[in-house]
């Protein structure tokens, strides 16, 4: 088995997925410096088109996910708080094992945010 980093995006308050939302992945150097490795943006499934990381760019580590949250729901055409209450989301994990799928996805609404670990 090949190991993979995957993400979906779910939009809560619409009740659908969350298409066109950005969304950076980091790399966190054990010096604790981040170091970018790709922006995405999800489809019209509130995925992305490919894993973000595969095969051989899987290494042992910790990640930084970061989904722009407030620029997707002002793009929905919803008034925010200013500041918004929530604005760009990160959520850190570590990868231990290369050869295993990991599924990072996001539950959102400008208010609250959940995630797990999926398959």
């Amino acid at each position: 088995m090949t190991g993979k980093l995957t993400t979906h995006v779910l939009d809560l308050y619409h009740g659908r997925p969350a298409k066109e939302m950005q969304i950076e992945l980091w790399y966190k150097d054990p010096d604790g410096s981040r170091n970018p490795i790709r922006r995405v943006q999800t489809n019209d499934d509130g995925r992305v088109d490919r894993p973000l990381l595969a095969e051989n760019e899987m290494k042992p580590g910790v990640y930084e996910l970061v989904f722009d949250v407030a620029a997707y729901f002002l793009a929905q055409k919803l008034e925010l708080t200013t500041p918004p209450f929530l604005d760009r989301v990160p959520i850190r994990f570590g990868i231990d094992n290369t050869d295993s799928h990991y599924h990072v996805p996001l539950l959102v609404t400008p208010w609250a945010y959940s995630t797990y670990r999926g398959s």
